[in-house]
C-alpha cells in the first residue's frame, strides 16, 4: 500500500532518460517513413509459362478429354469433414485415389490401400501445384473443397478459357509479360521460361481488370496520379464531405481548365461539380501508384505500378485494386523490362538496380523509353494447360465462364455475388455485387452459358481464328496518367489517411 510503481513495461531508470521537450513534456518520437520488409504471398518456382502460342490448342484438348470425364460420370465427392495425415488410414481414401489417378497426378496400378502413403503424399502436391495450393501433401479445408469441385465445372473452365482466347492476336516473342488475372501474379517470360513471377494486386469484381492485349513502352519514375473521374465520384467527393481537409492530406492538388490550382474551398462539394476539375497528386512516397508506374498504351488505360501500401501483397487472394495491376518488388520487374536500354549514361551504361534506386531518389518525374516494347498481355484463364501436359485450376472469381455479363446477373438477389468454382484458394466468396471486365478488342466476349456448360460444349467445334483482328496496341490509347483508372492503393494507409481507390 502506497508503494510507487514505475509504469509497467519501463523501469524508472528508462523513464528518466527519456528527452524532454522544452515544457517538460516527452519530446515527441520521431516517425519512420522508410517501410518495412516487403512481405509476399507465396509464388510458384515453376518456370512453366501460363501463357505461350500452344496454350489455345494445349487446353482445347484438355477440355475434350475432361469432357469426357464428365461423360463417364466424373470423379467420387469425399467427405466434406474427411482430414487425414500421412500414414493414416481412412475408409474415404480410395477414393481419393480414384480421383488423383483420374487427373493423372497419380499413376494407375499402385497400391489400393486406406492409408495416406507417400506416393498418395506426392500426388496430392502434384494437385495442390496445379491448383495455386500450398504444395503441403496434406489433405486440408482447401485442398479438399479443390477436390469437391465437380468434374463439369473443370470442364467448363477450360473449354471457356479457350473461348476467351479465340482471336487473340498476342505477338509473344522472345520477351513478354503475361498477367493472368485469376491468378492475381504477373510473369516476365524469356525465350519460353519464366523469368520470375510476380505476386500481383488485381482488379476486384465490381472494378474488374479488363483483358488487355498491348506493349510496354515506358518506364516512369515518380509519377504522378491523375484521378479518374469515375474515383472522384465514388471516392473523392465522399471522402471531402467527412474530411475537407482530404485533398491537402493526400498531397492532391485541383487543376482548372487552364492548368491552375484552384483550392478546394472553392467547390461545393455536396455536388458533383468536382469532376468539372483535374485531380492531380503529387509525385512523392505517398502517391496512389508509388515510385513506379509501367506504361501500355490500351484504350482501357490500365497499367502496372508500385503502390505505398504493400500490406496486400502477403494475402493469398488479391483482388482488391480498380483495375489496373500492382507488383510486388516492381523495381525488380523494371529491371527486367530495362534489360537493353540505354542506362542514365547513355550507350554503354545500363539500368541496374542502384541506377533504378538513384533515378528514384531524386524525387522527380523521368519517363524511360524501353529501347524495345515488350509485349504484355492481362488474360482471364480460370483453366489452361500447359505443354508438359499439366492442367491448371484458379478461381472464377469475376464469374465470366459462367457467361456473366456486365450490370446483368438474372436471378441473382441484388448484392450477392456469384459464387467461383472454389480451387481452395477462396473459401467463401466476398459479398458485393461482380462486374467483369470488358473485353478488348480482338478478345473473345465472356463465354456464352453454351460454350460453359459441359452439356452444351462441343470443344472440338471451337477452331483457331485465322484473320486475326487488332488488338488494342493499335489503338491510341489515352494518356494514362490522365485516364488510367490505377488499382485501389490507401497511400500511407497503415500510416496516415485512407486514398481513393485506384
Amino acid at each position: 500500500m502506497g508503494e510507487t510503481r514505475p509504469v509497467e513495461g519501463k523501469p524508472a531508470e528508462a523513464r528518466q532518460a527519456e528527452p524532454q521537450s522544452g515544457e517538460g513534456r516527452p519530446a515527441a518520437k520521431k516517425v519512420s517513413r522508410e517501410l518495412p520488409p516487403l512481405v509476399v504471398a507465396r509464388m510458384s518456382q515453376d518456370t512453366t509459362p501460363t501463357l505461350t502460342p500452344a496454350t489455345f490448342l494445349d487446353t482445347l484438348r484438355a477440355a475434350e478429354r475432361y469432357q469426357g470425364l464428365v461423360e463417364a460420370g466424373g470423379w467420387p465427392t469425399l467427405p466434406s469433414d474427411l482430414t487425414v495425415k500421412p500414414g493414416e488410414r481412412n475408409p474415404a481414401i480410395p477414393l481419393l485415389r480414384r480421383h488423383l489417378v483420374m487427373t493423372e497426378d497419380l499413376a494407375p496400378g499402385g497400391p489400393e490401400g486406406d492409408q495416406l502413403d507417400p506416393g498418395l503424399v506426392t500426388a496430392l502436391k502434384r494437385y495442390q501445384a496445379r491448383h495455386n495450393l500450398p504444395e503441403t501433401g496434406l489433405l486440408g479445408r482447401q485442398t479438399l473443397a479443390a477436390l469437391n469441385v465437380p468434374a463439369s465445372v473443370r470442364q467448363r473452365q477450360l473449354a471457356a478459357s479457350a473461348n476467351r482466347l479465340i482471336g487473340s492476336s498476342f505477338p509473344f516473342g522472345d520477351r513478354y509479360v503475361a498477367v493472368n488475372i485469376p491468378s492475381a501474379a504477373v510473369e516476365a517470360v524469356d525465350h519460353g521460361s519464366v523469368a520470375r513471377r510476380y505476386v500481383a494486386v488485381v482488379g476486384k469484381p465490381e472494378r474488374a481488370s479488363p483483358m488487355v492485349e498491348t506493349r510496354i513502352t515506358n518506364i516512369n519514375f515518380n509519377p504522378t496520379w491523375t484521378v479518374p473521374v469515375s474515383l472522384i465520384k465514388k471516392d473523392i467527393i465522399p471522402h471531402m464531405r467527412k474530411d475537407p481537409g482530404y485533398l491537402a492530406k493526400m498531397h492532391i492538388r485541383m487543376l482548372d481548365g487552364q492548368g491552375q490550382e484552384v483550392q478546394p474551398t472553392a467547390v461545393d462539394w455536396s455536388t458533383e461539380r468536382a469532376v468539372n476539375y483535374t485531380l492531380r497528386q503529387d509525385p512523392g512516397f505517398d502517391n496512389s501508384l508509388g515510385q513506379v508506374r509501367i506504361d501500355m498504351p490500351n484504350r482501357h488505360a490500365v497499367y502496372m505500378h508500385d503502390t505505398p501500401s504493400k500490406s496486400l501483397f502477403s494475402r493469398d487472394v488479391r483482388f482488391h485494386s480498380s483495375g489496373c495491376v500492382r507488383v510486388a518488388d516492381v523495381k525488380a520487374l523494371v529491371g527486367w523490362l530495362l534489360e537493353g536500354t540505354p542506362g542514365p549514361n547513355g550507350p554503354g551504361s545500363n539500368w541496374g538496380p542502384m541506377e533504378i534506386e538513384t533515378g528514384i531518389a531524386t524525387g522527380e518525374r523521368r519517363d524511360i523509353k524501353l529501347a524495345k516494347p515488350i509485349p504484355v498481355t492481362f488474360v482471364y484463364l480460370t483453366g489452361y494447360a500447359t505443354p508438359d501436359g499439366r492442367v491448371h485450376f484458379r478461381d472464377d472469381v469475376y464469374g465470366l465462364d459462367t457467361g456473366k455479363e456486365p450490370g446483368k446477373e438474372p436471378g441473382r438477389e441484388p448484392g450477392k455475388s456469384a459464387e467461383p468454382a472454389v480451387t481452395g484458394a477462396i473459401a467463401k466468396p466476398a459479398p458485393g455485387k461482380a462486374v467483369p471486365g470488358q473485353a478488348g478488342p480482338g478478345k473473345a466476349a465472356p463465354a456464352k452459358p453454351g460454350l460453359a456448360k459441359p452439356s452444351a460444349t462441343n470443344p472440338a467445334a471451337v477452331k483457331p481464328a485465322g484473320a486475326k483482328p487488332a488488338t488494342d496496341s493499335g489503338r491510341t490509347s489515352p494518356e494514362p496518367s490522365a485516364k488510367a483508372a490505377p488499382p485501389r492503393t490507401a497511400p500511407s494507409a497503415e500510416r496516415r489517411a485512407t486514398a481513393p481507390a485506384t
